[in-house]
């Protein structure tokens, strides 16, 4: 009889070894309680803690948690669950050993991403792949874009967010620093918590590169050096966990809402992208030793070297090679269903209605131009802008894959840069596609959008659908602070 995926994967070569390591580390760095976590379809951190006494069993065994985990346990405006009812069974969440790393702020416990299956019980597909785990989703994608092309995809997140001061009543009050871009003194008046932050990520293997204070009230962009794009949806979801303890500790909020003031920038999420042939993974130590490393190998681990396929290939001028070219053709093609996805909630349209913020509202690239949807920001690498700081990194993936294969299959040329700032270029007559600016149109174009459909196979779809459908349904049946203002006194 064929083994199940779940079996597969918890038999797959090398695993065995990585779990005996693990022990050792649990053993030598004195880890009482493990996180096992995986991510909603919101990029909200799920799972079960365990006591570490239990890591043979579970590496093996997996633990079961509700399907409806993976949609936030939530009810939708009529009461009922979004994605899996009470009846459904529960999933099989496997630990992968290589994710290993222990929390800095509290060493008696550590974490674990894991791999979601379905139950061993189930009649249809039983151990199957959960197709609402957006990170198995994205491993299982790239495994499949990698044996197609021969490309690695790497990614280099911007994740900008803001620390807000909390009020008397624990709800944010005010941004903690001025609304000052750029400048070194309202980057020093988060000195204590940057530096925190910057502790922490070294300590779970992020290698952090460069950081500035943006242009809103308490904005800060810490980045960390850019891998394997699953590893870098892993490292963006642990950033975010560690600005969350640290906000907890200065008695702050650490805010990644896109746009909670107006008048001034939203926190974006920018995608540096880049296909890669070749290459090997690099361990960077961050300053620990063999004794002292605070998790696998795996998590200090970055793809370096090979050959970057987005670098002018002499035959392109200044520029990206073929299949780079290629790839933002696919890009933009895709641009208005992949926007949801970058885009994933009622406030993100805020951001990209302040178009007097550079919001990237029209699906054209250019050079350095941050009026576009896409722009080559350096030689090599192409940015992906219409994609805000809820972002669900996974999903943003698994886009940027189905896109990418797409153009490269089909050989599409994305045209000429734009060089001008493209509303001076409209006004020039130039016709260009707008994005869509509502999430309610958001979901349309992904709707009527095969390809980008398939980079949510299964019940992901429904389970996406379902959750933002039902939020953009609740925001329109809400009566806001600026339905009060606007309309209290119409009449007479």
């Amino acid at each position: 009889m064929k083994n199940t995926a779940l079996e597969q994967h918890v038999k797959q070569p090398g695993r065995a070894e990585l779990v005996k390591q693990v022990r050792a580390q649990i053993n030598a760095l004195g880890v009482e309680y493990v996180y096992y976590q995986f991510i909603s379809v919101t990029g909200r951190i799920v799972g079960k803690g365990i006591p570490s006494d239990h890591w043979e069993r579970t590496a093996e065994k997996g633990f079961q948690l509700v399907y409806g985990a993976t949609a936030n346990l939530y009810t939708d405006r009529h009461g009922e669950y979004i994605g899996y009812g009470p009846e459904a069974s529960e999933l099989v969440g496997i630990p992968d050993p290589e994710t290993f790393v222990q929390l800095p702020w509290d060493k008696r416990i550590a974490r674990v991403f894991c791999t979601c299956f379905r139950n061993r019980e189930e009649e249809k597909d039983p151990g199957g792949p959960l197709t609402s785990d957006c990170r198995g989703n994205l491993r299982r994608q790239h495994n499949a874009f990698q044996k197609k092309h021969g490309y690695q995809l790497r990614v280099g997140t911007e994740p900008e967010m803001m620390w807000l001061k909390r009020g008397e009543n624990g709800l944010p009050s005010e941004g903690y620093t001025k609304p000052n871009c750029y400048h070194i003194d309202q980057f020093e008046m988060l000195r204590p918590v940057t530096l925190k932050v910057l502790e922490y990520a070294r300590a779970m293997g992020l290698d952090m590169v460069q950081g500035d204070h943006e242009d809103a009230p308490g904005q800060l962009e810490l980045n960390f050096q850019y891998d394997d794009v699953l590893r870098n949806a892993d490292r963006l979801t642990t950033y975010r966990q560690i600005c969350a303890q640290v906000a907890r500790e200065f008695n702050l909020i650490a805010c990644f809402m896109p746009k909670p003031f107006m008048g001034v920038s939203a926190s974006g999420c920018h995608h540096n992208t880049s296909l890669w042939k070749g290459g090997k993974d690099v361990v960077n130590m961050l300053g620990h030793t063999a004794k002292t490393l605070p998790g696998t190998k795996g998590v200090f681990s970055y793809a370096e070297g090979g050959q970057n396929m987005f670098m002018p290939d002499g035959k392109t001028g200044k520029k990206p090679g073929k299949v780079g070219l290629m790839s933002i053709g696919g890009i933009l093609e895709h641009l208005p269903a992949l926007t949801v996805i970058g885009c994933s909630t009622v406030n993100s349209y805020r951001r990209l209605w302040d178009t007097g913020f550079w919001a990237p509202v029209y699906a054209d690239w250019g050079y350095q131009n941050r009026t576009c949807g896409l722009r080559v920001s350096a030689p090599g690498r192409c940015e992906y802008r219409a994609v805000d700081s809820a972002v669900n990194p996974y999903l943003m993936g698994s886009g940027i894959l189905a896109a990418f294969d797409n153009g490269i299959s089909k050989k599409m040329d994305p045209g000429e840069p734009e060089s001008r700032n493209i509303y001076e270029a409209m006004k020039q007559g130039k016709e260009v596609k707008k994005l869509p600016l509502t999430l309610g149109d958001a979901l349309e174009c992904l709707e009527s959008d095969k390809v980008i459909k398939s980079a949510m196979p299964d019940e992901m779809f429904r389970v996406f659908m379902h959750y933002k459908r039902n939020e953009w349904e609740q925001f329109l049946a809400s009566v806001t602070g600026w339905d009060l203002e606007t309309y209290w006194d119409c009449l007479p």
